[in-house]
């Protein structure tokens, strides 16, 4: 992942709505949005849940997806897993980085042998500490999502990586809600984030839009993660929170103004501040003097442009004589009088 900038992730997740070639295409439209990666998810329903009826797994909290059942939604939303060597071979020919969010050890078996440069824990796995550190122990970067974490679940989460040795880590701030209301995003959590706990801090985000990346950001947001779909007339469990080509590149142009907006701290000068300096304020006399004239109000004053003396010298000079005979709109030096 690069440093010096925002990596921008678009998330496939269940977007492919059941088809390879749909999601050979958004791996293409990632690309020309302006992706830097694309991310799926390898899991089956029955490596991420169990077959049961039971209430403990009918979805009943508030989401898009309530009244059904956990296996029955993740036998829909799953990528088969035969696809991931291809999925995996077109993303890399397009020039973009891809990985996974792994749901068990089984899925990071298979990640590993398709050399999967990046683990990311999903925000409902950070209480999985076998799976971050099954993750972890492979040596490759950390990403995980926080959307359910208390601070002591993202302590032990980073822990877990920082004890086997791995401490490229990368938390990302994250709203648990599908869509999340934007007034529940909490950015000013990403500081936090990076300053509490000493990683790459970033933004999984479920918003509605591109305001929300666009201001993380500004907040030191090292990655922007957002789910990606090819066209939401496709359907299906991810698609209304997930942004098309046209959204999707709108706010990758939208992230990379904000990147050059907010600039680094800095006292030097750049070559056009320096330029702008030539209309600061100055001392000029400002009435045709003869020799031995006194420098007074009425002579010398501070106006614009900036080719005489600074203003801080204006009270220094009042009383001083002229040494010479000078027109009005004369920048004032030091070598003007006695």
């Amino acid at each position: 992942m690069p440093s010096n900038r925002c990596f921008i992730i678009a998330e496939l997740s269940a977007n492919h709505n059941g088809s390879k070639k749909v999601a050979i295409e958004t791996i293409k439209a990632a690309k020309r949005a302006g992706a830097d990666a694309i991310k799926f998810q390898t899991y089956t329903a029955d490596t991420i849940t169990l077959d049961s009826k039971k209430d403990d797994f009918k979805l009943k909290q508030g989401t898009i997806w309530d009244g059904m059942y956990l296996h029955d939604l993740y036998k829909q939303a799953y990528t088969p897993w035969e696809w991931f060597k291809d999925l995996y071979r077109i993303a890399r020919e397009e020039g973009l980085e891809v990985f996974s969010s792994p749901f068990d050890k089984t899925a990071v078996d298979l990640l590993e042998s398709l050399d999967n440069p990046i683990y990311k824990i999903a925000s409902f796995e950070i209480t999985d500490i076998p799976l971050i550190e099954y993750c972890a122990k492979t040596m490759k970067p950390i990403i995980i999502s926080t959307g359910i974490a208390t601070d002591e679940d993202i302590q032990l989460a980073v822990d877990t990586c920082r004890n086997v040795g791995n401490n490229d880590i990368t938390l990302l701030k994250c709203t648990s809600s599908y869509p999340a209301p934007i007034e529940e995003a909490n950015l000013v959590m990403i500081k936090d984030l990076k300053e509490k706990f000493g990683v790459k801090p970033g933004l999984s985000d479920h918003t509605m839009g591109i305001v929300t990346p666009v201001v993380a950001v500004t907040l030191g947001a090292k990655v922007i993660e957002k789910h990606f779909i090819l066209n939401k007339e496709i359907g299906g469990p991810d698609a209304s929170f997930s942004l098309d080509e046209t959204e999707f590149t709108q706010m990758v142009n939208a992230v990379r103004a904000a990147e050059k907006a907010s600039g680094e701290i800095s006292y030097q000068l750049t070559d056009k501040m320096k330029s702008g300096r030539e209309f600061s304020r100055s001392l000029y006399i400002t009435a045709d003097v003869k020799k031995g004239d006194i420098l007074t109000e009425e002579n010398i004053r501070s106006v614009r442009p900036g080719f005489g003396m600074h203003p801080k010298y204006y009270n220094d000079a009042l009383g001083k004589k002229f040494n010479n005979d000078f027109e009005k709109g004369t920048a004032l030096s030091k070598e003007c009088f006695e």
